[in-house]
């Protein structure tokens, strides 16, 4: 199955972000974080138990890496969520194949070719397109805060693949990723308001952390086991789902310039994972 995987992963995602909407009248997005890490945690720990697979990693610093910069850019793109429209924020923070591109040349110090520079600026200038309704509700910080997000997400992006291609499994990834980010949350959620856990919340918080789980395996997989460029691409399914998501549930509608933009950011996206170097069998 391969990339397709990543199909699996963009329905699960779209499913999180519906999650994390509902989860905003009765949680901070600190909270939402904390406990999708911690419940999603002792999933997979359950099913590394029951399967008697082994904890034991020389990579603690590359996980380390991909537990930070993915618990910020988690952070952040929870908060965009509870306070802009589904497909926005979902667009602003997928953005990361874009600035993953970018990372890739620098990091091999390749050329920027002039066909992969005109990717990258069709994608930003989908940023501006899309952002353009944003800015005229006075939302501007949240829309700077979705691209802060992409660019994390981009960095551990990096870091999986980096992983995968050292032999990681993907239970593996998504256990050290869940733990760094339940401890982080964790203190950061005893900086604030803790709020009492209805019986609404109870299955907000399950739908969560399961659709999340979930989805961090599939994406794992797909980045483990498919072609970079194939998986990146349909990394943007979850724009779609989303989208869906958001009309039928909560009837946002985004102008056409706004449509125009997450077409170009789509379009940006998949000529940058295309047109960029390729190294590691990615």
């Amino acid at each position: 199955m391969g990339a397709l995987w990543m199909l699996v992963a963009g329905f699960f995602f779209g499913c999180m972000g519906v999650f994390v909407k509902l989860g905003a009248e009765y949680f901070s997005h600190i909270e939402l974080v904390f406990y999708r890490s911690s419940l999603g945690l002792l999933m997979i720990y359950a099913v590394i138990r029951q399967q008697g697979l082994s904890l034991s990693t020389p990579y603690l610093k590359q996980h380390l890496w991909r537990g930070v910069s993915g618990t910020i850019a988690l952070v952040l793109y929870f908060y965009c969520i509870t306070v802009l429209p589904l497909a926005t924020a979902v667009t602003l923070n997928y953005t990361a194949p874009l600035y993953f591109s970018i990372l890739t040349m620098l990091a091999f110090k390749e050329r920027f070719r002039p066909a992969f520079s005109s990717a990258i600026l069709l994608g930003f200038c989908g940023v501006i397109l899309l952002l353009h309704p944003t800015l005229a509700r006075d939302q501007l910080i949240p829309g700077l805060i979705g691209l802060i997000s992409g660019l994390l997400a981009g960095i551990a992006y990096l870091n999986v693949k980096q992983l995968g291609l050292r032999g990681e499994p993907e239970w593996r990834v998504v256990f050290y990723f869940s733990l760094i980010a339940a401890i982080s949350s964790g203190g950061g959620m005893l900086l604030g308001t803790i709020h009492p856990i209805t019986t609404p919340g109870i299955f907000i918080l399950l739908g969560l952390s399961s659709t999340a789980t979930l989805a961090q395996l599939a994406m794992t997989r797909a980045y483990h086991t498919g072609k970079m460029l194939v998986a990146g691409s349909l990394s943007y399914s979850t724009v779609i789902f989303a989208s869906i998501f958001g009309m039928v549930l909560w009837g946002e509608a985004l102008p056409l310039m706004g449509w125009v933009g997450m077409g170009l950011i789509i379009a940006g996206g998949v000529l940058s994972l295309k047109l960029a170097p390729k190294h590691g069998g990615a």
